[in-house]
Formats: structure tokens, sequence, C-alpha cells
């Protein structure tokens, strides 16, 4: 049966350029979608910029224009990216539209009239020199779970908390540095711990992968609060009905653009939307499941918002929330986080001046799986497995059919003999294996898989040698190229989700219709195929420089803005410095920690006796590394309770995050527990 799909990326923001980590979710969405339609689905791909916020009202302010200008720029920009990759959406819209107004408005009236919706005063920062409230993004300090510093309003990067700005320890604007004063103002919450049991059943029912489950029930257990819905002006937003200078938080509105997409698509193409999205229209559908299954595609950093807050938002309100979320890493390159200094912060407008896009869809896809973890992009690697497959192996294949043909044989195909028969049994007897991977978001595995049955039908020409044969048997020749260019069409058909323009070449060129999985089983014989053009180009590692050169230039020509410098801290007496008691220590063990991506907890010798000390350094050292290694540690620090146990001291580290995390340590030959003065 035709199944009905609507998918969904997590929209970019409208502050600033796709880049290669952008892509990652974008490639893996529509790869997964032109999946879905070649199957014979029908699939409706919605995004839209994230437009609403702070970040963009300031950065329209310093290019000295308005809101509105800057995100129909940065529209255009992200149309034009998207389309150099492939990436094909049925719609893409913006969230600054009334579709996207209406919606808020009905959502927040519908939790509002089940009492989902409360309001007190709060103390929020308030930046004097800025003249403005400060969102979260927009303070950094102190967490005051772990004492990580130089962490954002909102949620520690080290320990994963979440609080409110004003919960910071030694604030300061992030914008000029100036410390900030607390207002009080009244503010609208949603009461998302009314929800958690309709949210527990529904991550039990397998709303999303196990490893994100696991997390979930993290912030269960914690118990789930009230969420802070709305901004004082100045702010760029919706206004909340009834109030003249309060507005909807971004992360209320931006989800909801979803459905703002959707309706945009459905009043275009006369289509029902209350049946495509229940719930949100007139309601005469109820929230139930509906014709249309829903999922959201997204990345891990913001799958508290989708997990929680946004399922939590469309059940009280009565509409149809996503059969599942899916989940994916972030990107590294060369093993390390993207890099505006080393060139690795690559654009997308960047990277598509230098190389087929295509192959880093090919790329991309040989890393993914339905997993939750990071993947990288080795340079190497890259350019290795672009000239070995897509070139080596797919293309190479064609080109050794498809030149003679042309050439010696009059473009005329003729019949399969047994042996190329075996060949295309063992070539589509993988259908079902690679469907079922696309489905399931494995498409390393499908990558390997293709990659595989391409080496089994290279070796079918290495053995028949057709270019042996042509001057001698010209029909034995024509038999053997029908059965290659056969393996050629069913491996298009395989990789076409991953390399649809490649996939385009192959058809024009083999003279077929657009190919689908139901054509894996048709055999071509006795057809005359088209002009053969070059399908790939090997990579020069020259051009993969280049383009790291150029971001590198692009960097240098618009400077990253630095973040101010924190500003200083309380003064303190000598007498207060003497309480310092830095000692050698020797890591005895060191282990992850469950729950906590960045933390190892350490086991100390401080000679004579042990501390435990919870250090935020994960991203930069292995714990098998650890051991045995002397360090510096601030051994009185008064011990503080963490979610995770008891820190009893603090090693001494310094850097930016990431790897970029350095310990600082001692002679190897320092004794535990001696005293550094």
């Amino acid at each position: 049966m035709t199944r009905k799909i609507v998918v969904t990326s997590a929209l970019p923001y409208a502050n600033g350029p796709i880049h290669m980590g952008h892509l990652v979710e974008y490639l893996q969405t529509d790869i997964w979608v032109r999946y879905q339609k070649m199957c014979g689905n029908e699939c409706l791909y919605f995004c839209a910029d994230d437009t609403h916020g702070t970040p963009v009202m300031i950065s329209a302010r310093a290019a000295g224009i308005s809101p509105e200008e800057l995100v129909g720029r940065m529209y255009k920009e992200h149309v034009a990216d998207f389309a150099l990759f492939g990436v094909e959406f049925d719609n893409f819209y913006s969230t600054h539209s009334p579709e996207n107004k209406h919606f808020s408005e009905l959502i927040f009236s519908r939790l509002n009239e089940a009492g989902s919706i409360t309001t007190r005063d709060v103390e929020q920062t308030y930046c004097e020199n800025c003249k403005m409230s400060l969102p979260d993004r927009f303070v950094r300090g102190t967490c005051p779970k772990c004492r990580a510093e130089n962490q954002y309003g909102d949620s520690c990067e080290v320990c994963s908390s979440t609080y409110q700005p004003a919960d910071l320890i030694n604030p300061c604007c992030s914008t000029c540095g100036k410390p900030p004063t607390l207002r009080t103002s009244k503010h609208y919450f949603f009461k998302l711990a009314d929800y958690e049991q309709q949210l527990r059943d529904l991550i039990a029912a397998g709303h999303t992968q196990k490893a994100v489950a696991n997390k979930l029930d993290e912030w269960f257990n914690a118990g789930l609060k009230d969420w802070d819905i709305s901004r004082d002006g100045p702010y760029f937003g919706f206004k909340i009905p009834g109030e003249e200078n309060k507005y909807f938080y971004v992360w209320l509105d931006a989800p909801i653009g979803y459905m703002a997409s959707a309706k945009n698509y459905c009043d275009r193409n006369n289509l029902d939307f209350d049946v495509l999205w229940p719930g949100a229209g007139d309601g005469s559908h109820g929230p139930g499941n509906g014709e249309y299954e829903l999922y959201h595609f997204i990345g891990k950093d913001i799958m508290y918002f989708h997990a929680l807050f946004w399922p939590a938002m469309l059940t009280g309100s009565g509409i149809k929330t996503a059969n599942k979320l899916f989940v994916h890493g972030f990107l590294t390159v060369n093993g390390e986080k993207m890099s505006k200094s080393r060139g690795t912060f690559i654009k997308a407008s960047t990277y598509a001046k230098h190389l087929n896009t295509e192959y880093l869809r090919y790329y991309y896809a040989s890393k993914l799986s339905d997993g939750i973890d990071d993947i990288d992009l080795s340079i190497e690697d890259f350019i290795n497995r672009t000239n070995s497959d897509i070139v080596g192996k797919f293309a190479n294949l064609a080109s050794r059919s498809g030149k003679m043909l042309t050439k010696k044989l009059d473009s005329q195909l003729g019949r399969l003999d047994g042996k190329g028969k075996e060949l295309i049994s063992k070539l589509t007897a993988a259908t079902d294996r690679i469907i079922q991977d696309y489905e399931n978001l494995k498409f390393s595995s499908v990558v390997r898989s293709i990659a595989g049955l391409a080496d089994e039908a290279n070796r079918y020409v290495e053995q028949n040698q057709p270019w042996v044969t042509i001057k001698t048997d010209p029909e034995q020749t024509r038999t053997i190229l029908t059965a290659t260019v056969n393996a050629v069409r069913i491996l298009t058909a395989y990789i076409k989700p991953i390399l649809p323009k490649y996939a385009a070449k192959v058809e024009r060129f083999l003279n077929v219709e657009s190919l689908s999985f139901a054509d894996v089983d048709t055999v071509l014989e006795d057809h005359r195929i088209g002009v053969f053009e070059r399908l790939a180009e090997r990579i020069d590692r020259k051009q993969v420089d280049a383009m790291i050169e150029d971001s590198k230039e692009n960097q240098a020509a618009q400077p990253e803005q630095e973040s101010p410098a924190e500003p200083l801290k309380p003064e303190c007496t000598i007498d207060d410095f003497a309480k310092i008691d830095l000692r050698i220590a020797k890591v005895i063990k060191a282990e992850a920690v469950e729950g906590a991506d960045k933390l190892l907890r350490l086991t100390l010798d401080v000679g004579g006796f042990e501390k435990t000390v919870f250090a935020g350094i994960a991203t930069a050292y292995k714990p098998e590394d650890l051991t045995d290694k002397i360090v510096v540690v601030l051994a009185n620090l008064k011990p503080r309770k963490m979610r995770f146990g008891v820190s009893e001291g603090m090693i001494l580290a310094s850097g930016e995050g990431g790897k970029d995390i350095f310990m600082l340590t001692a002679d190897p030959g320092a004794k535990p527990g001696q005293t550094i003065h």
C-alpha cells in the first residue's frame, strides 16, 4: 500500500550561511525522502528559515538594516545553498509568516484554555549598556551546578544542566561584556510537567532512538520544569496576544514553522491541511493519526526542545505529534571541531565552488547510521573513498560498457546469457536488504552493500574481458556488455537517493525513464542506449587544499566576532589567595561519566589519600590515556555535590573546549601530595 508521509528537518537559523555541519541533517533527510519517493510513496518534505530572536535583531542592527531585510537576504542564500547540494524541499518557507503567527497564537490559546499557561514575576538579566533584556544565549558566566566557566545562560555544555540566565555566577553580556543587572518582569510559562505521563508514554512507544530515550529519562528523573515562553521587548518575533511589549520566545514559534510551511504548501496546492496534519486546522479531523505519517529529523543539540516541549505543546493543543523523531550526531573534521582558523569551518557555497556536491552526499551517507554518534569528515578518507567508489567502481563500470557499445556495437544491447543472468540475480537479491537499510536510516550499510555489488560487477567484466572478445566475437561481447549495462542500471537505482544527479546522467545514457526500486527486476534486452557522457571526475588533493585556503580567506575577510572577555571576579586578598592548596596528584583511575559526554571521573592519589574529581576534559582525553598521569589539583576546594556524585577538588586545565583543552601536568618524577608554592 502506498504510504503518505510528511518529513521535516530542523529549521536553519536566519543569521548566517549554511555550512558543512548543517548539511549532515539536510542531506540525511533528503536521501530518506528520495528513497521514499523511489518506493512509490507520497512523501512531502517541509522546512523553513528560523527567523526570530535577539541574534537576528542584533545582526540586523549592526548591518544598519531591518530584521525583515536581513532574513530576506538569508532566505535567498539558504535556498541557493540547498539547491547546490540537491536538497529538494517540497516547500521551504519562513517562520516570519502569517501562517506561523496564526498557529503560534492558536497553540498558545489552546494551552491557555487547558490551564497549561501560567504567569509569574521573574528576575531577568538586563544590559544597561545595550538597553535590552538579555536572552539565554546573550549571557555567559559560570554554571551554577558544576561551576564550569564561560557557559551560556540556558544550559551548561559541560554537565548538560539547564537553568535561567539569572542563575549564572558572575554573568556578563555576550555583546558588550558588561555585567548585567536584574529586573523584575511578568513572564509566561508553559507547564511542561502537566504532560509528563503523556511524554513518557510517547517515548516508551518508540518515539525516538534508545540513546535519546535514555537521556530523556535523566531529564524526567530530574523533574520537568515550567518553560519560560515569553521575552520582553525589544525583540524580533510575534507579540503575545493582549500584550504590548511581550513576545513569544523564538523556541515556541520555531517548531511551529513546520506546520506553517505545510499549511502554506497545502493552500497553494489545494490540499486539506487538517488531513495532512490533524488537529491543527478547523478541528474537524481531531488529533488522531490521520492519513499521513509524520517524521522530524533533528540534531542531538536540540532534542530537549523536540522530544519534550514540542510534543507536549502539540498534545496540549490537541494536534498530532510526530510518529518518530530521528536524531543525529554532530560533524567533526579530521577528528576535531570545525575550525575557522584551520579552514575546516567550510560554508556550503565555498565547498560547491571547488568540488562536486554529490561527493559530499555520498561521503556523509557512508558515515551515517540510525544512531546519534558524531560523524567525522576525514579529508584523506573523503578523497580516497570518492575516487575509489564513485569514480573507480560506479562510473568505471558504466564507462567500460557504454563507450564500447556506442563505438563498436551501434549502441545496441543484446540478450543475457547464463553468466549474465547469474550476475544480475546476485545484484537483485540485495534489493530487500538495501530498501530495509534505507528505511531504517542505516545509510552506511547501504553504501557498503552497493560498493560490494559494484565490486562483483567489475569482477564479471574482468573475468569476461570484453576488450579482448571485441576483436574476435562482437556478438559475445554484446552479450557481456548487456549484462554489464544491466548491472549499471541496478546499481544506479540503488544509489539514486544518494547521488541523484549522477543517476540522471546514467538514465540519459541508458535511454530509460526515471528509475525507481520497482525497476530493479526489469531487464534491458534488445535495447538501444543513448550517448555516453562522462559521469564523474577524480578529486585532486589540490582542489581540497584550495577549498580549505578559501575558507580561511573568507574568515579573514569577515573576521569572527570575538566574545568579550569575562568581567573580573570580585577582588580577593592575599589571605584569600593563601588558602589555595595546589598539590601534585597521580591519576589512579579515569572513567567516562554516563549521561555527561564531556566529563571524566578521576580518582587521584594526593599523597597518602585519594580524591574523586569530575573534570570536563572528555572531548580532549581518553580515560585509558590518563592513568598514571601526574597532574595539578586544587586539593582543598570545598566538595560539591553533582548529580553524578561528589567532586572533591579541581584539576587545573585551560582551553576553549573540544579538543583544545590542556591539563596542567607536572614532571613525571614529582611525588603525589607535593605542595606547589
